[in-house]
């Protein structure tokens, strides 16, 4: 048995023609809803994201600012941008993309963000409003996730969820979106002990460790749904996620791509967001 791909791309595809005609309406009221990008120094892969981040608002009718400043930039000159964002009416979402250079404390950045504009889904208000169930922002990537299982139909009531990664932008909160669909969820982490025994009892496994091959064919139960979420290189420089893909997709019932799978709907669930803080207004 080979398992259904979860195609990220085509999902994308329809959740993004939606937005665009979520945003025409707003327009037609004279709301254009707009994302503020901020760049800061020269990382490579940062640039690349940012770029893809603004052209995909600009093929869905939102309109986008890049701002970039070099590495040299002061933690009190970017707080006072953000400041200077969250008081523009013309922005809904402010996304200051990681990592910053070191000099710059992160976590103060990204909570001088307005929530109402928090499209990432980053600050502390909207962890707290995911985590006890009020309206607010969700991080992208696990949003996305979500988005794919509901893509195929799938009821996570009652079902294991294994999420393997405990970061706050993936991890965690992956694990409190299951548990609102009623899932009973296990988080792993570098800590864990004997993965694969909690793996094979898994419905559902979320991989999102940025580390290759942390889950085999032997560690899946046959017929669960696979969710990679990593991005890493091959020994042949080639794009691949946590997941031994060939593998895991004789056993699994459904599985995500890398690349094609979860990756563009990252993307597409923050225009998401941005169209939804401009309808909130």
């Amino acid at each position: 048995m080979t398992a259904h791909i979860i195609d990220g791309i085509a999902l994308s595809k329809q959740l993004r023609a939606d937005v665009a005609r979520r945003a025409a309406a707003l327009r037609a009221r004279g709301v254009v809803p707009g994302l503020a990008v901020v760049l800061v120094g020269e990382n490579p892969a940062s640039q690349v994201y940012v770029r893809n981040k603004v052209k995909a608002c600009e093929d869905s009718g939102l309109h986008s600012v890049l701002e970039r400043y070099p590495a040299t930039l002061s933690e009190a000159d970017l707080l006072a941008r953000v400041d200077a964002l969250n008081r523009d009416p013309a922005i809904h979402g402010i996304l200051v993309q990681l990592p910053l250079p070191a000099h710059i404390d992160a976590h103060k950045v990204i909570e001088a963000i307005s929530p109402a504009k928090d499209v990432d889904g980053f600050h502390v208000a909207s962890a707290g409003a995911l985590m006890v169930g009020q309206p607010g922002f969700w991080p992208c990537t696990p949003y996305g996730c979500m988005k794919m299982l509901e893509s195929i139909g799938y009821d996570l009531k009652g079902k294991h969820a294994v999420v393997i990664g405990r970061s706050n932008i993936v991890g965690k909160p992956m694990a409190l979106m299951l548990l609102q669909k009623n899932a009973t969820v296990t988080i792993c982490h570098s800590g864990t002990q004997n993965l694969k025994a909690l793996t094979l009892q898994a419905d559902v496994v979320v991989a999102a460790v940025g580390k290759r091959n942390v889950l085999t064919a032997d560690m899946v139960k046959p017929g669960a749904v696979v969710i990679d979420v990593g991005m890493n290189r091959n020994d042949e420089g080639k794009l691949c996620g946590d997941v031994d893909f060939d593998g895991v997709k004789e056993v699994a019932g459904w599985i995500t791509p890398v690349p094609g799978g979860v990756g563009p709907m990252t993307i597409t669930m923050l225009l998401v967001n941005t169209l939804e803080a401009a309808e909130r207004g």
